[in-house]
């Protein structure tokens, strides 16, 4: 790791925080966290509690994820307001050193491709079973072009997700954000509601793990908790972009925010887990009948929480691909965030993760690898930031400390969850 000191940086590579004048409500940043959380692993949570061997131990690996998670948001924010950077893999640049920074943007972008990637297979996989329970007597073979899922998800990318992905700021972002948080919460609530009243035609048969059949079992979970919880790219971006940019709000606006994210996680992975138990489905929409029209409203409606996400991610992406055209640029470069430069790099971006979804085989396993890399963003890439920050921020040497073994306990942590996630996922693929 390359720190640099205050007075080797100087202050003038300072930048500001938002190149307009931050506008995004306390509200919008709640929202649009709470939606950069609730993605496609809320489909996967009822698994995880099965995986994790029942309720008990999966809501003790939850918890201890949520202190984690919290605290990697916190120390985001906190580094933000150091560096004045108003970007992620800027922050961690600017604290951590360039080959740090670099490895940073390595990481982002092939994560949140992957992610992209898994998002539109589960955007294609609705839009299939939405077709298929439309039009229940047409054979496979003879099923119209029209119903393909290389036409409807490609229609779906152009005409919506497109238009979606082109504004400038992040804070746009907050109006579909609510609407996609509601569409999230209703599938919660129908998994709730099915366990309930036992509809017709669902068949359930629960057989109950009553402990984890190994440790291993356990730390296998973490890489779902990630993949479903990680808003922490998404994280000096909200907080940039937030009018109330205290440290103090923004610990508020973190904590609400995971804390209801937990609560549609909770409530989804442990209802699932009791409807089904160790006969519940990876995809937990898959366990129940095809023709429900409650359930299919479920898909449609997640199909939209899935839309509404994926524009976050690719803010994300892109703002690495603008940050590179700065660099790279001999002359003095246009405005990376202009339009003529803003609309080709996200086109480039849907177009290949469209591409990638289409053509690539089942990415039910690869969430696994997701999940692990996504322990640097919310684990390692904040502990290190932290532990550089304390070079700068004047601080009593007891605060100092903690603070510095918080951080070490964090990259550890997320060393950790990386190597095991990693392996046990390049493993299932073999």
């Amino acid at each position: 790791m390359e720190g640099q000191t205050a007075e080797s940086r100087g202050l003038a590579e300072k930048a500001s925080p938002a190149a307009a004048p931050p506008s995004l409500s306390s509200l919008g940043a709640v929202f649009i966290l709470m939606k950069s959380a609730l993605g496609a692993g809320l489909l996967n949570f009822p698994w995880a509690f099965h995986q994790a061997g029942g309720l008990a131990p999966a809501f003790f690996v939850e918890l201890v994820s949520l202190v984690f998670l919290v605290s990697g948001l916190l120390i985001l924010g906190y580094a933000a307001s150091v560096s004045g950077q108003p970007t992620y893999q800027s922050v961690v640049h600017w604290l951590c050193g360039p080959s740090v920074g670099k490895l940073c943007e390595a990481c982002f972008i092939i994560n949140l491709l992957m992610i992209s990637v898994a998002f539109l297979r589960v955007i294609g996989d609705q839009l299939e079973k939405l077709c298929d329970f439309l039009l229940p007597s047409a054979l496979p073979a003879l099923q119209p072009w029209y119903v393909d899922q290389r036409f409807t998800l490609t229609l779906l990318s152009i005409l919506v997700i497109l238009p979606l992905s082109t504004p400038r700021e992040i804070g746009f972002q907050k109006y579909t954000s609510i609407l996609g948080t509601v569409a999230a919460c209703y599938l919660t609530l129908v998994i709730m509601v099915q366990y309930y009243f036992w509809p017709q035609g669902l068949v359930r048969e629960p057989r109950f793990l009553q402990s984890p059949s190994s440790w291993t079992s356990v730390f296998s979970v973490f890489p779902t908790i990630c993949f479903g919880f990680q808003c922490h790219e998404a994280a000096v971006s909200i907080y940039c972009s937030m009018r109330n940019q205290h440290l103090s709000h923004w610990a508020l606006v973190s904590t609400l925010s995971l804390l209801a994210c937990c609560l549609v996680y909770t409530l989804t992975g442990a209802y699932g887990f009791l409807t089904f138990g160790a006969g519940v489905s990876a995809d937990i929409l898959m366990s129940y009948p095809g023709n429900d029209v409650v359930v299919i409203v479920a898909r449609v409606l997640f199909a939209v929480s899935i839309v509404t996400v994926y524009p976050i991610v690719l803010f994300l992406g892109r703002s690495v691909l603008q940050d590179f055209w700065k660099r790279s640029c001999c002359r003095a470069p246009p405005d990376p965030s202009g339009l003529g430069v803003r609309m080709p790099l996200t086109i480039s971006w849907v177009a290949a993760t469209l591409t990638m979804a289409l053509l690539l085989p089942d990415l039910g396993e690869v969430i696994g690898i997701i999940g692990g890399i996504s322990s640097f963003f919310i684990f390692i890439f904040p502990g290190l930031c932290l532990i550089c920050a304390m070079d700068i921020e004047p601080l009593g040497p007891g605060l100092k400390c903690c603070l510095e073994l918080w951080g070490v306990a964090s990259v550890l942590v997320g060393t950790f969850i990386f190597g095991q996630s990693t392996v046990a996922a390049v493993l299932e693929l073999f």
